[in-house]
Formats: C-alpha cells, sequence, structure tokens
C-alpha cells in the first residue's frame, strides 16, 4: 500500500526556537486557570507519547515498500523528536513553578512500558494511529479557532500553532504504515477507546494537580467555566466529536477531513513555504 498523503505534501521539521518566557506565566492562556493547565497537561504528556510513536512507525519501516511513504516516516519522526524536545523544556519551565510535572510523567511512562512489553508492535502500532487521529482534529480545532488561544502569551500561543501545523501535516503516515502492515479496524477501534480513557484521564489528573497547586482545585466556579469553555454550546471540543467517530466508520481515512487550505495558510505564518512542491498535481 501507498502512502494517501496528498502528493506533493512536505512533512519535515522546522528547526524553530520560542524562547519560552523564564519564568513561565503562571495562568498564560488569558489568565485562565484551567484553560492554561489544560494544554500544560497536555504538554507533560508528549515528550514520552512522542517517543512512543517514533518506537512504533520505526519497528515497520523495513516493511515499506513505497519510497513516498518511506520519507514521510522520516519527516514523521523527525517532526515529532522536536515536539517532544520543545515540551521538554516547556516541562522544566513548568517544574520550576512548583508543579510535579515528574508525577505526571511516571504514570504515562509507567503505561508506555508496560504497553511496549505486553503488545504486539501491531497493537502499539494500532495506538498510534488512533492518538494521532486526537492530536490531529485538536490541532485543526486549534488552528481554526480562536478560543483555543484568546489572549494567550505569544509565545506559548506560537508553540502550540506549529505543533498543531506539523500533527496536522503527518497525520495520516502511522495510519498509512499501519493499514499496510495490519490494516485490522477492529483492532483500531479498540485502541482508539483504551487511548482516549488513558489520554482524558492522564490530561484530567494533570490539570487537577495544577488547579491543587493553585489553590482552585476545589473553586467551582474554574471548573463550571472551563467544562463550558470545552463542551458549552461554543465550546471548543464540541465541533470535533463528529471528526473523532468518523474515526470509527469502515474505510475511514484521516485526508477525508481535507484541510490544505488550512495547512497553507498556516505554513505561510511559519515559513513563507509553499505547501505543495513545485510541479506537483
Amino acid at each position: 500500500m501507498a502512502s494517501t498523503t496528498p502528493e506533493g505534501l512536505q512533512i519535515r521539521p522546522r528547526h524553530m526556537d520560542f524562547d519560552l518566557p523564564n519564568p513561565l506565566p503562571r495562568h498564560w492562556n488569558g489568565g485562565d486557570a484551567f484553560k492554561t493547565h489544560l494544554f500544560d497537561a497536555m504538554s507533560v504528556l508528549f515528550p514520552d507519547g512522542e517517543r512512543f510513536f517514533i518506537d512504533s512507525v520505526r519497528q515497520f519501516r523495513d516493511c515499506i515498500d513505497d519510497p513516498v511513504l518511506d520519507e514521510q516516516i522520516r519527516g514523521f519522526i523527525g517532526q515529532e523528536g522536536h515536539h517532544s524536545r520543545e515540551h521538554l523544556e516547556y516541562s522544566r519551565r513548568l517544574r520550576d513553578l512548583g508543579y510535579d510535572v515528574e508525577r505526571i510523567e511516571k504514570r504515562a511512562r509507567t503505561r508506555i512500558r508496560y504497553t511496549q512489553k505486553k503488545f504486539s508492535p501491531q497493537r502499539q502500532l494500532a495506538a498510534t494511529a488512533a492518538l494521532e487521529h486526537i492530536t490531529a482534529i485538536m490541532a485543526d480545532g486549534l488552528l481554526r479557532n480562536d478560543a483555543y488561544m484568546a489572549d494567550a502569551h505569544p509565545a506559548l500561543a506560537r508553540l502550540w500553532r506549529w505543533h498543531a501545523l506539523e500533527e496536522t501535516e503527518h497525520k495520516a503516515v502511522a495510519f498509512d504504515v499501519y493499514n499496510q502492515v495490519c490494516g485490522s479496524r477492529k483492532l483500531l477501534r479498540r485502541a482508539m477507546l483504551m487511548g482516549t480513557f488513558f489520554f482524558v484521564l492522564d490530561t484530567t489528573r494533570g490539570l487537577a494537580h495544577m488547579l491543587k497547586v493553585d489553590g482552585l482545585l476545589w473553586n467551582w466556579r474554574v471548573w463550571r467555566d472551563g467544562i463550558r469553555w470545552m463542551w458549552g454550546k461554543e465550546g471548543v471540543f464540541r465541533p470535533l466529536i463528529s471528526a473523532y467517530l468518523d474515526f470509527f466508520k469502515d474505510g475511514f481515512h484521516p485526508w477525508e477531513h481535507n484541510n490544505l487550505d488550512l495547512l497553507h495558510a498556516t505554513r505561510e505564518e511559519f515559513d513563507g513555504a509553499p505547501l505543495i512542491q513545485a510541479g506537483a498535481a
């Protein structure tokens, strides 16, 4: 099976320097603790998670005979490696503010090690393809909807937009590798259900910990406003439900959610480069 990423779409890492503020503003996302710590909690999970993604795809690289997909795997590994490094620096800033980053990391790391020890390489790759879909639809939402980062600190907003851009660029790479080496939809759906559960669990635990450190864990208004921001009538996550459920359909592929125009606009924001190579169809 060949790559199904749009022809000519380059997947390459960008060497960015975000110059994160030191110290990090405690509530950098519009002064809102809930919005800030939701992103902070996800960020802490990314370095270990992205190393797991890289390892799960790399296990099957020798099975790929399509040179285009092989090159996209190279770009995927490079992008995820850069994400991991930037989010490690982000975690150091959070640690300096008094948050127990190691505790959050340890939970995720223990689960990843268990997965790598007990699950087959195919199940590990299915988990990667599923979680890449979650990050892809969230990335699309962030790039489209200013409410994700309204009044955020510019350096943090830029970091998250860069991450969202590259997650969108490589959103189908793990999926295409999985289809070539396994392809079981049943396994993929099971991986999505399990991945969603643990992603939500770990993110919520991290969020709760950071609110506790801030003395806001039992402030009902913080939770009320935060949940409304996520899932209310105008909630930022509410429009993602349909895109999430598409993953469970027979024959679904991530590029059915075609957002090339959004990619083009966002790439110009970062590097001014054309989205498609010259001469590509």
